[in-house]
């Protein structure tokens, strides 16, 4: 049996909108790396009732977004910010309650964003401000050092990759049970991992975007095998 992986699609609340009040997206790139690596990709809603749906998944990718409402992280929200449906995120946020902390967990972009803010932290809201530069939201292919005793060094079989990045914030301080564990050389945080879940991943680039790199694909075989693992780890019976 594939292992099953839970995404929570970007949504768009509309009630203007007589004819769809609103729109459910996901990338299809998400989709197709889970499944190239041997997942059973499955979409979720901000709708769906994700404390039922959690004791069914074996693995959970939570994709690229817009930006989290600061005042998760006890900030004021910076004028370029552009906020994710707040539906999404409280459906997440129910969700990473919900499921077992054992169950393998790849956070991207947002994802990596939304990690932080989990586990107590705060973003850096507008990364020109301090850099002044745009680099980072251009898609500009780039190079990230990894700490070579980290994990995610291991999974990936080096002690940097190169991905690209789309983004205009990413973590500043980091909260408890999570290490940073790859840089960009201006020192923005590009990747950290759980100290104390046994499968938990946070990368700030797209590596979906760069299915041909050798990293990209064994980040997902790695997180798609862990996946595996986890549903053979269920009782007898259980739900996969």
């Amino acid at each position: 049996m594939k292992p099953i992986v839970g995404i929570v699609a970007d949504s768009q609340i509309d009630p203007a909108d007589p004819r769809t009040g609103g729109t459910i997206k996901l990338n299809y790139n998400y989709a197709e790396q889970i499944t190239q690596a041997g997942g059973n990709p499955v979409l979720l809603t901000p709708c769906t009732d994700v404390a039922q749906v959690a004791p069914m998944l074996d693995g959970w990718l939570i994709p690229g977004g817009d930006d989290i409402d600061a005042r998760h992280f006890g900030q004021q929200n910076h004028p370029e910010a552009n906020l994710v449906d707040p539906a999404r995120f409280e459906a997440e946020r129910r969700l990473y309650a919900a499921v077992d902390p054992e169950l393998p967990i790849l956070g991207i972009c947002y994802g990596c964003q939304f990690l932080g803010v989990m586990h107590g932290g705060t973003l850096d809201q507008h990364l020109p401000d301090r850099l002044g530069t745009d680099e980072h939201i251009t898609g500009t292919l780039q190079e990230y050092a990894l700490e070579p005793s980290s994990r995610l060094a291991g999974l990936v079989g080096s002690n940097s990759v190169h991905g690209k990045s789309y983004h205009h914030q990413a973590l500043d301080q980091i909260g408890h049970g999570l290490k940073v564990v790859g840089r960009h050389a201006d020192g923005t945080i590009e990747a950290v991992e759980s100290t104390s879940r046994p499968w938990l991943f946070g990368v700030q680039w797209h590596p979906e975007r760069t299915p041909n790199d050798e990293a990209t694909r064994r980040l997902f075989g790695a997180f798609i095998e862990a996946s595996r693992a986890f549903a053979a780890r269920k009782p007898e019976g259980a739900l996969t």
